[in-house]
């Protein structure tokens, strides 16, 4: 029996289509013959007719019917179409004559192909033309098929309706008639499993129902129903997976059910390629993985069944031979071909063909069909995302692979799924694959690999016995005394024959006898863990951590050196332990000794090493610990922790052990708990104490742009001297860059500071001090803009002391640091006003307006106003002499000054955003400061005001006051302010209070820039403030121009006095 012998034909796994042949075609010598070929066969787009063709020479010898062998895959029926291939040959209408003489047929089933540039669309109508006969013909089989179906009974050809509706589907299929081919294949499934079932048919029965499976489940899916399929492919396990057959041949059924698994998880994956969607629950790896599952069961079923003596000959005649080499009907034995009866005729002939099958069986590399399988299924589940299957996969693979003495791809294979069993802690089943590791490296002599999984078998992950762990450690010393371990135990007698001869080699050859083994990423039988006593040492104290170790071996263990690794690799040669024993002594004295560990004991060693300066502020880690286990002479193994130790299974027991709530033994005092120990692999060196005091003496708040001073003393405390004083003081870095901008640091308050100071003093040197001696510094700070500062005073020192009896050098220092709030001295206040001191919105050109500041302290402490200046901008003139009216002046808190100005602004016509006034300019300091301060200048920058022209200004000349009675003189002055002749309205309204004298009403004309004078005598009546009598005035070219506007330049009322009477001298002296 062929291993291929339960391959499904590639009748059956192809699709079905109408078969034509094309016989006449010289494809090789004749271009045009070859043009037509390709226009049927190249390229052929999925819109066209599904035909498949094949190129026939002319004396090609058509089969003969040969009844029985599956008919409707292997019998030959058709028709005859002629096609006449037309080129330019005047010729062709005879030679299409007598070819349709000779076919005995009309001219109408002639086909005539022209040869021309459409070749293709001439081809394309012809293949239309095929399909068309070829359904007919397909149609007229099934109903030649039915009509002799209609002639059977159950009773005596039940074996020939299941014939018979599989031919029926199978013509339905090449006619594209997918649904009735489903529905006959279903019935003809049905029919078989109503077949009665013998040991002598059972296979048959299997194969034929695995052959109608399969084309069940491929038209589902290729219906897009794979529910269906999956439907149908359960069910068709259910009924056949109990249909074992004969005992002696159990792994045949072993190999069928593989094969349907695997043949269905071929069509799933099809499927999905062609656009189904899987998901994680239902993919094609579940049926690889079933069918690995099978081919594993017909392997132990083979090697318990298949198990002959060596003597045992293969039988001769060959019974698995046939006479044409094949098998007349799928799923029958070769010696009883067409035996229909249940009763075996030759037992002897039955015994000798199971012998062959067995003795076949014993030829098949099972393990290569197995891990086919495992490597479908696993990249399935990679496909879909299901890791742990995929790992749980993977390990069966590389078991395979073992099986199969392939021990580098087990080795592989194995080394690559233990990291995620260890990551999870799945320590039963890290243990098995370590076995097996073990075993693979064992058998390859490979030395690293062997240590590396002895150490973890040795370990706290593993779940072997002690008895187990125990030969493990002695082959593991054995290999360090380069002496050849023991065979592992279940390896082959030949394979274990090869190792041992490679391990003799490994011995004699001289090659590096060092083994440098990362643990991070495995649990080996040894825990390491570091831990600094603080987190930060100052400089002049000796810098001292511990090594803890824990052994999980079944026996004590001496290690020969212990040494630490730090970032500062100058440190490394004071962290070292080592002692001096043989190679032999590994496993002896182990009760004394300094490196020798107890199982289940924590060891603790000290070290201590003093910092060097230059690492003051720098961090000190130990970046490995290495255990050196065995000597140079034999082999010695370093066991390397990265960082302060821990290694695969640390984190997640870590993590276990803070959230356990039971309560840990009490241990004896010099022991410790192992989970209580935490890892800390680094520390700070910092410098030394400082022993001085500074002080820090100013009057907050600081005031904007002031020169503010900062006192610093600084006194020492040290019983020798410090030297090489240094101060850094200012802005503390680290706060806003427009801080930074706007604060400025200088040692000299006489002068002021500008924009090239910086805002940070450093390393000002100050000298040395002597015990109890302390110095002042002032320092002076000019603040730009409000707000919160911190300000930085830093104080740095040398000292001379010992430590360790060693002398160094240790630089110390001490900073304080101080919040100074910065605000504005005063807020200053500016208005515009009109003579009469009225608000004004806007001024109006070339008349003359107020302007008025005030200066409000909002200064704790006193200040004094040295000057002021008002600095004029081009656009505006001073009426009077500008000079300043606060020179001198003290405010305090809360107090404020004044100031008024008159000014003009010529015309300057409509300016956008209004015309600049200028700068008001005030110079001031603290009033408690010194005489050397030097005076701060703040400059305001006054409001723009918006300027407007006026076609007439009147203005007034009147007394500051009247009296009852007495005559009152008022000239209003009119002034034009345009360049054109103004034609004016003038009119008085009386008062009650007043009689006057002058002309009421006038109409007059005032040329461009000129004058015109109005003279009036008002006569008080009455005396207080009267309203005087209204002028009025009306332009004729501004009508817009109001009494309104006209009222702010005059004023509208006047303070009458009462009438007086004559006073004498003697009134006078009496007053």
């Amino acid at each position: 029996m062929s291993p291929t012998q339960w391959d499904f034909p590639v009748e059956l796994c192809c699709r079905p289509m109408a078969f034509v042949t094309l016989t006449g075609l010289d494809v090789v010598y004749n271009a045009v013959h070859r043009a037509v070929w390709d226009a049927f066969c190249a390229n052929r787009r999925a819109d066209r007719v599904p035909i498949s063709f094949k190129v026939l020479p002319g004396d090609h010898e058509y089969p003969k019917c040969r009844p029985k062998v599956m008919a409707c895959l292997n019998h030959f029926h058709g028709l005859l179409l002629p096609v006449l291939v037309k080129g330019e040959d005047v010729t062709a209408s005879e030679r299409a004559a007598a070819l349709c003489n000779a076919c005995e047929l009309s001219g109408k089933s002639l086909f005539v192909l022209p040869h021309t540039d459409h070749l293709v669309g001439y081809i394309i109508r012809l293949e239309n033309a095929f399909y068309e006969h070829a359904q007919t013909y397909y149609y007229t089989e099934i109903r030649r098929v039915k009509s002799h179906k209609e002639f059977l009974n159950k009773t005596t050809h039940q074996l020939l309706f299941v014939r018979h509706q599989f031919k029926i589907a199978f013509f339905s299929e090449l006619k594209q008639d997918t649904q009735n081919a489903l529905k006959n294949y279903r019935t003809a499934y049905n029919l078989v499993h109503e077949l009665r079932a013998h040991e002598t048919n059972i296979l048959e029965i299997k194969t034929m129902a695995g052959f109608i499976n399969y084309k069940i489940c491929r038209l589902c899916f290729q219906h897009n129903t794979p529910l269906d399929a999956i439907a149908q492919f359960r069910k068709h396990i259910d009924l056949c997976k109990k249909k074992i057959g004969s005992a002696e041949l159990s792994f045949e059924h072993a190999a069928w059910m593989s094969k349907q698994f695997q043949a269905f998880g071929d069509l799933f994956d099809e499927a999905i390629k062609l656009g189904l969607t899987a998901i994680q629950t239902q993919n094609p790896g579940f049926y690889y993985q079933q069918a690995a599952y099978y081919a594993q069961e017909r392997k132990q079923l083979a090697k318990t069944l298949c198990n002959h003596e060596a003597s045992v000959m293969y039988p001769n005649p060959d019974p698995l031979e046939t006479q044409t080499g094949v098998l007349d009907f799928y799923g029958q034995r070769s010696w009883r071909q067409g035996i229909l009866s249940f009763d075996l005729s030759d037992p002897e002939k039955e015994k000798v063909g199971i012998l062959a099958i067995q003795l076949k069986e014993r030829s098949v590399v099972h393990s290569e069909i197995i891990i086919t399988l495992l490597s479908n299924a696993v990249a399935q589940f990679k496909k879909y995302k299901c890791p742990r299957m995929k790992s749980h996969l993977m390990v069966q693979m590389g078991e395979e692979y073992f099986y199969a003495k392939d021990y580098t791809k087990a080795l592989k294979l194995l080394d690559y799924v233990m990291c995620d069993y260890r990551s999870e802690g799945w320590w039963t089943l890290l243990t098995s694959i370590l076995t097996t590791a073990l075993k693979c490296s064992y058998l390859m002599a490979q030395l690293k690999d062997y240590i590396t999984y002895s150490l973890e078998l040795l370990g706290r992950a593993s779940t072997l016995k002690d008895d187990q762990k125990s030969r493990i450690e002695k082959n593991l010393i054995n290999v360090l005394m380069n002496e050849s371990p023991d065979p592992e135990p279940d390896c082959d007698v030949l394979a274990v024959k090869t190792a041992q001869k490679l391990w003799s080699d490994r011995i004699s050859l001289a090659g590096s006898n060092v083994f440098t083994i990362g643990v991070q990423d495995f649990v080996p039988f040894v825990q390491c863990k570091a831990k600094f006593h603080a987190p930060s040492f100052h400089v002049d104290v000796p810098v001292r951590f511990d090594i803890y170790l824990k052994a999980d071996c079944p026996h004590p263990i001496r290690f020969s050196k212990l040494c630490v690794s730090f970032n500062n690799q100058e440190y490394n040669q004071f962290c070292v332990i080592e002692e001096a024993t043989k190679a032999s002594e590994v496993l002896e004295n182990l009760t004394q000794g300094k490196m020798c560990l107890v199982p289940g004991k924590t060891r603790k060693f000290l070290f201590k090493f003093v910092a060097k300066t230059e690492d003051v502020g720098k961090k000190i880690e130990i970046t490995s610990v290495d255990l050196v286990l065995g000597h140079e002479t034999g082999r010695c193994v370093v066991l390397n922790w990265q960082g302060g130790g821990g290694d695969a299974a640390s984190s997640q027991e870590a993590l276990q052990a803070s959230r356990s709530f039971q309560r840990r033994p009490k241990l004896p005092d010099n022991e410790l708990h192992w989970d209580s120990i935490v890892i800390q692999a680094s520390t700070m060196i910092i410098s030394r104490v400082p022993n001085i005091s500074v002080r820090l003496r100013h009057d907050p708040p600081a005031l904007t742009n002031e020169m503010y001073c900062l006192v610093v003393t600084v006194e020492s405390h040290e019983k020798t001297q410090i030297r090489d004083v240094k101060l850094t003081a200012g802005l503390k870095p680290g706060q806003d860059a427009n801080l930074t901008q706007k604060t400025h640091v200088s040692l000299h308050g006489t002068e002021l500071c500008d924009e090239s100071y910086p805002a940070l003093l450093t390393d000002i040197p100050v000298g040395d001090l002597n015990p109890g001696e302390q110095l002042e510094k002032m320092l002076y700070v000019r603040c730009g803009t409000v707000g919160s500062r911190m300000f930085l005073v830093y104080v740095s020192y040398l000292i001379n002391t010992t430590i360790e009896d060693k002398e160094i050098v240790c630089k110390c220092h001490k900073d304080e640091t101080v919040t100074i709030e910065t605000v504005f001295p005063f807020d200053v206040a500016v208005k515009f006003v009109s003579t009469k001191f009225e608000h004004l919105e806007r001024v109006y050109a070339d008349i003359p307006f107020l302007l008025m500041t005030d200066l409000l302290s909002a200064s704790p402490w006193a200040l004094t106003i040295v000057s002021s200046e008002l600095q004029l901008a081009p656009s505006m003139t001073a009426v009077d002499q500008l000079e300043s009216q606060v020179d001198k002046v003290v405010l305090q808190t809360g107090e404020s000054a004044s100031e008024c100005f008159c000014l003009r602004c010529p015309s300057a016509g409509n300016v956008e955003g209004g015309v600049a006034t200028g700068h008001y300019i005030i110079s001031w300091k603290r009033t408690s400061a010194m005489g050397n301060v030097p005076v701060i200048s703040t400059v305001i920058t006054l409001p723009h005001v918006i300027v407007e022209n006026i076609p007439l200004h009147v203005n007034a000349d009147l007394p500051s006051f009247g009296r009852v009675r007495e005559s009152l003189p008022v000239k209003y002055h009119l002034q034009n302010k345009t360049n054109l002749v103004q034609d004016v309205e003038i009119s008085v309204e009386p008062s009650d209070a007043f009689m006057f004298s002058g002309l009421k009403q006038i109409r007059l004309r005032i040329l461009p820039g000129t004058e015109q004078e109005m003279l009036y005598n008002f006569y008080p009546l009455m005396a207080g403030y009267q309203q005087l009598p209204s002028l009025h005035v009306n332009l004729l070219r501004f009508p817009h121009f109001t009494n309104q506007l006209l009222r702010r330049f005059i004023p509208t009322s006047i303070f009458v006095k009462p009438q007086g009477r004559l006073v004498d001298d003697t009134s006078i002296a009496a007053a």
